[in-house]
């Protein structure tokens, strides 16, 4: 008889990037399993917190973790769209206007306080972010894929800041905050040192193109008849919730449902369930909610234990 052990089977790509991420970005697991369902499920990402919790450092090894292009978009009052999308300047030799690209042209971006921008930049980004292409001097330009955007805001700073309406933080796919690590990581984070450089130095475990695969694959994600009616169920029950005024739009039902397909899709899994709706309810659904203008103070909390007391009311299906 036979008594070798089997080999051991390879772990999944995905699994390795998010590992590989975790190295340096650490104590965060939840985080970057939901950062990575965004980006595998073709969304963008908003990131509302404090200064100094690691929000470059998300942005960044995930563009260094997948090969993507990467920059870092610093937002101000005073920045116009043309600093963001490009402009067009007349060359001198050829006199013909040549279009010079903006820092959008970018596969990932990392819009660094965006709330500091004007309606104008923001609308400009945003625009951006939903069509994929963005147009000039009547001239379309395509953007590059994949393309994925880290937005993120402080939301206990107001001074100088235009926070975004809800129809614009509808193109969200995912809301998140990444807090303070635990003790044990924290003194982790401090033996490390300068933890940018060590994300600029990380090797590269999933091309551009094998990352575009993935999507591809995570959209293909079975979800039987009985997740979508509670997911449904859950998205229909926010519209007659207590002090909502508009629940979730189908738009956001979507974008739960990729999400949950992507997050199967990290766990190795070929098929929704339950689990993956409840888990990621809140970062994709709370943040469209829409609350009657009574209802104004502490509206992130608000939100998120809405989304909460409705996953507890509604059945889950077995």
């Amino acid at each position: 008889m036979n008594t070798a052990a089997a080999p051991a089977q390879n772990p999944s790509p995905l699994i390795t990037l998010q590992s590989h991420i975790e190295r340096v970005f650490l104590g965060k697991e939840e985080v970057v399993q939901d950062a990575l369902a965004c980006l595998l499920a073709g969304g963008h990402l908003l990131i509302e917190d404090v200064p100094g919790v690691g929000k470059t450092t998300l942005a960044l090894s995930l563009a260094k973790a997948t090969g993507c292009s990467f920059q870092r978009i610093q937002f101000t009052s005073d920045m116009m769209p043309s600093d963001i999308l490009g402009v067009s300047v007349l060359n001198p030799k050829t006199q013909e206007f040549e279009f010079r690209k903006g820092p959008l042209f970018s596969q990932v971006i990392l819009a660094d306080e965006l709330n500091r921008a004007t309606p104008r930049t923001q609308s400009a980004l945003l625009e951006a972010m939903n069509e994929r292409q963005v147009t000039l001097d009547n001239q379309t330009m395509e953007l590059p894929n994949p393309f994925f955007v880290v937005a993120t805001q402080n939301p206990h700073e107001h001074h100088g800041t235009f926070p975004l309406p809800e129809s614009q933080l509808d193109r969200f796919m995912m809301r998140l905050s990444i807090g303070y690590p635990d003790a044990a990581s924290e003194k982790a984070i401090l033996a490390m040192g300068m933890e940018h450089e060590l994300v600029r130095k990380m090797e590269t475990c999933l091309a551009p193109g094998e990352l575009l695969k993935w999507m591809d694959r995570a959209r293909q994600v079975h979800v039987a008849a009985v997740v979508d009616d509670y997911l449904l169920s859950l998205v229909q029950a926010t519209r007659a919730a207590e002090r909502v005024e508009v629940g979730i739009s189908p738009r956001g039902a979507i974008a739960l449902r990729k999400a949950a397909q992507a997050r199967a899709l990290l766990q190795n899994r070929d098929h929704v369930v339950p689990d993956d709706i409840k888990a990621l309810a809140v970062p994709v659904l709370a943040h469209r909610l829409i609350f009657s203008s009574d209802q104004l103070a502490d509206l992130r909390s608000q939100s998120d234990r809405i989304i909460e007391s409705l996953l507890l009311k509604i059945a889950v299906p077995l």
